[in-house]
């Protein structure tokens, strides 16, 4: 035994993919998990004063956001969300 290691033959990787253009009228679906005493509260005094965002953002209420699971992250992504947004 000479104590040298013989290395296995590297397999290549797949070639990637080309980037697919996006269609100039394209939204992204955002969601945003909001803490209901501090972000929710600065959406909700948005809304009172008559502040607008866009309608592609989809705020979802927590108790907590340092209580959000990672399931829910990864629900949401296996659902089509684009982005996510966590904010306590």
């Amino acid at each position: 035994m000479t104590g040298q290691a013989h290395a296995a033959p590297r397999e290549e990787a797949p070639p990637i993919e080309a980037p697919r253009e996006i269609p100039p009228d394209w939204e992204p679906s955002i969601l945003a998990f909001a803490c209901h005493y501090c972000a929710f509260a600065a959406a909700d005094l948005a809304g009172v004063m008559r502040l607008s965002y866009a309608p592609n953002v989809k705020i979802i209420r927590l108790p907590c956001t340092g209580k959000l699971d990672h399931s829910y992250v990864l629900r949401a992504f296996e659902r089509g969300v684009d982005g996510l947004f966590v904010a306590g």
